[in-house]
């Protein structure tokens, strides 16, 4: 008499049960991915419909301001989310934007072409890289130790450089023009973020060299075992890093029309928040490039509010400070999780 009863019940508490597995599936499939882009959403239309701020924050105007000025940003947040992908930390990147536009304006004052500056700092950032790389895998160094200790080289080298005097003479006005300029309304740093994320981003996802650092990543000693050189992947992904931090200095003087020697400070912590919180975004647990590019404008987006209704300026510094222990802890729950 009991068993029908029993296999009923087992029959109906089946239809329950798989309707909860679809619904948590469709989440981990889909709502972790695009929570982060949904808050910037709602942060955006609270600023929008926000007294103090909706009559200057929904605007082209302020929409051009925030994507030119967060496109160098952007950049450098690519330039430290490389090492993140082998778990090695790079706190170094605005130190090295910072030197690379130093010494490209200066070579521009001295009469050197554009182009051929570019070059430069790219050099100088893919050196520092190189040097970053070397310590932490031949020297032994602990790689937020050694990164730190070349960033404090550098503001030493930059002060002795310019005497903490901006360079600002000289500077050709092409690349002024470029650093102000629009193309369809949209301004053109943001075309230099886009190829650069586009090409990082197919580097890492399409092609072997993207899947070896993914591969140390997730557990070096495995890396080892099949083959992967991984001492010399582990500065490659340094060097790609300095590049980037060299390459982010040089528009960085477009944007501003010469060279800041501190600038390089203001970059490191936003940069690395937005690094880590894009293990939270687009493919949680995972660091990604797409995920970088939306937390950098979650961050431009809450700044932006916070600075047209009249926030003092340390509320910025708390805020990517918050944002750096959140995307922190955030990547390591949602590693866990996937895992």
């Amino acid at each position: 008499m009991n068993e029908p009863a029993l296999v009923a019940t087992g029959t109906n508490n089946a239809k329950p049960a798989s309707r909860e597995y679809g619904a948590r599936r469709f989440f981990r499939l889909y709502g972790e991915a695009y929570a982060l882009v949904a808050l910037l959403a709602l942060i955006a239309i609270f600023f929008t419909l926000l007294p103090a701020t909706r009559d200057t924050f929904p605007t082209s105007a302020n929409l051009r301001i925030v994507i030119a000025n967060q496109a160098v940003l952007a950049i450098v947040a690519l330039a430290a989310f490389v090492p993140l992908i082998v778990n090695e930390f790079d706190v170094s990147v605005g130190a090295n934007l910072g030197l690379s536009s130093i010494f490209a304006a200066v070579a521009m004052s001295a009469g050197m072409p554009w182009f051929l500056a570019l070059l430069l700092a790219v050099a100088i950032g893919t050196s520092i890289g190189v040097v970053n790389g070397v310590l932490v895998t031949r020297a032994g160094i602990n790689s937020l130790i050694s990164t730190l200790g070349i960033s404090i080289i550098i503001h030493g080298i930059v002060t002795w450089k310019t005497g903490g005097v901006s360079i600002v003479s000289n500077i050709p006005p092409i690349l002024s023009k470029f650093g102000s300029g629009t193309l369809f309304g949209i301004p053109l740093p943001f075309f230099a973020l886009l190829i650069v994320a586009l090409l990082l981003g197919y580097v890492i996802i399409f092609t072997p060299f993207g899947r070896y650092l993914y591969a140390i990543g997730s557990n070096i000693s495995a890396a080892k075992l099949v083959g992967i050189n991984t001492t010399r992947m582990v500065i490659l992904s340094f060097v790609i890093s300095g590049a980037l931090s060299g390459f982010a200095g040089f528009i960085q003087i477009a944007r501003t029309g010469g060279a800041n020697p501190r600038v390089g400070e203001s970059f490191t912590l936003p940069a690395l928040a937005a690094a880590f919180l894009s293990a939270s975004a687009i493919l949680p647990g995972t660091y990604n490039v797409a995920g970088v590019i939306v937390a950098v404008f979650f961050l431009a987006t809450i700044n932006s509010g916070l600075n047209l209704a009249g926030a003092e300026v340390y509320v910025n510094d708390l805020v990517n400070g918050f944002a750096l222990i959140l995307g922190v802890g955030l990547s390591k729950f949602l590693g866990r999780n996937r895992a």
